[in-house]
């Protein structure tokens, strides 16, 4: 199996490369006919969404990220009482 990479293009989509699935609400896997690439839409405005259809270039998305650290996650909450 090849590790799924996940790309944050500037000004443009999020570029999935590797070995995984996509699922709608429901949990139905979307058939990407092989694909073991592809990109999600970042903008909101693709007509195929959730993949992207270059509508970023259209509207003038703007959106350059950097890689950083996240904050700890946050302690568990406790059990109720029973």
């Amino acid at each position: 199996m090849r590790e799924t990479k996940i790309t944050v293009r500037p000004n443009g989509p999020l570029r999935v490369e590797g070995d995984f699935t996509i699922c709608d609400p429901e949990g139905n896997a979307f058939d990407l006919a092989g694909r073991t690439a592809i990109s999600l839409c970042r903008c909101g405005q693709s007509q195929d969404k959730p993949f992207c259809d270059g509508s970023h270039k259209r509207v003038g998305f703007e959106s350059v990220v950097k890689a950083r650290q996240l904050a700890a996650l946050p302690a568990p909450k406790p059990l109720p009482a029973s």
